[in-house]
């Protein structure tokens, strides 16, 4: 009998939902409960976290899980590290839902860093105007280059003060179109921005609008994760669960 996983957050894990739904999978999708309001899935949700590898392993055996599908953000280092170590644990075999990297075209001007201290470090001692668009977390790393103008676009209203002093904020929930892009970065004369890798189409737009004006990307490379199973679509992912699911 098979018992599903689904840790979410992108994209992809909502069109994995709903295909998992429509086969009637006896399925939950998992939220990390980073967003306020996240996106309503037709499976049965849990948000929250599970209190490291040792509540994860509780919860899978709990719940009879046999299949984890990590389907979260390809920066939730810590979720993915824990599954990879839970699903040891516990025996439940585990695939990743991952988009591949995003990579530079012709025309890019991209900076790569490893860590969000690099990026800082990447900025201008100049003021610059900077799309910052790395979502809520680790803004006030960036506290640390006070003088630049930073744009941020966040899914919800911060519930705290600012830690830049110079910052324009859009509340807008992706994927966002070129076009979009484009425009907002020309209003705000826009000269960098600092995005994370994180693939796919959803977010791919900043990218093409900064290579439309000439803004410099300082692209934040993907942190590491211990070895797994690796699929690229739903659809590896459904014959995956349905060769695992296979006594033969």
């Amino acid at each position: 009998m098979t018992r599903i996983l689904l840790l979410g957050g992108t994209t992809e894990a909502s069109r994995l939902a709903s295909v998992l739904a429509e086969r009637g999978a006896d399925a939950v999708f998992s939220y990390a409960g980073r967003t306020a309001s996240p996106v309503a899935q037709p499976l049965p949700m849990r948000v929250g976290g599970y209190g490291g590898v040792g509540g994860l392993v509780q919860y899978l055996s709990r719940e009879n899980i046999t299949h984890v599908i990590d389907a979260t953000h390809p920066f939730a280092a810590q979720m993915s590290t824990n599954a990879v170590a839970a699903c040891a644990q516990a025996g439940v075999k585990l695939a990743a839902l991952e988009r591949a990297p995003w990579q530079a075209a012709e025309g890019d001007s991209w900076l790569h860093v490893s860590d969000m201290q690099g990026a800082v470090a990447a900025l201008p001692e100049d003021k610059v105007n900077v799309f910052l668009a790395i979502g809520k977390q680790n803004l006030d790393v960036f506290a640390a280059k006070p003088q630049h103008h930073y744009l941020l676009r966040l899914v919800d209203a911060p519930e705290a003060a600012l830690p830049l002093p110079d910052t324009s904020l859009v509340i807008a929930r992706g994927p966002f179109d070129a076009d979009t892009d484009t425009a907002l970065m020309l209003e705000h004369a826009i000269t960098h921005v600092v995005a994370k890798n994180a693939g796919g189409a959803g977010a791919e737009a900043k990218l093409i609008a900064a290579r439309t004006l000439g803004a410099t990307i300082i692209m934040i490379d993907r942190p590491q994760v211990p070895q797994r199973r690796i699929l690229r679509s739903v659809d590896q992912v459904l014959a995956w669960l349905d060769h695992a699911a296979d006594p033969s």
